[in-house]
């Protein structure tokens, strides 16, 4: 799965719409050219249950599965995302 700029709208468009402030695109759908099975996003500014229900939506938009990371607290995991993935927002 190569993921489109509609698609990167769409997951742009819907977390603004719930608030997010910092938006991280990573893994394998984040690397051009290279088949992804999913997508990983890190996202900071949506909190507790909101984060699963925007994830929730992006998989229903896009009919994807999609994995969401909080970006807060740090940690060495989130510090690896925000060094190596692209940023969205």
């Amino acid at each position: 799965m190569a993921i489109s700029q509609a698609e990167l709208d769409t997951i742009i468009t819907l977390s603004k719409s719930y608030g997010a402030t910092r938006l991280i695109l990573f893994g394998s759908a984040s690397q051009p050219d290279t088949p992804a099975r999913d997508i990983d996003l890190a996202c900071d500014g949506v909190d507790g249950w909101k984060l699963y229900e925007l994830a929730s939506r992006i998989e229903e938009k896009l009919h994807t599965t999609l994995d969401i990371v909080p970006l807060n607290p740090a940690t060495r995991f989130t510090r690896l995302i925000e060094s190596r993935g692209k940023v969205l927002l």
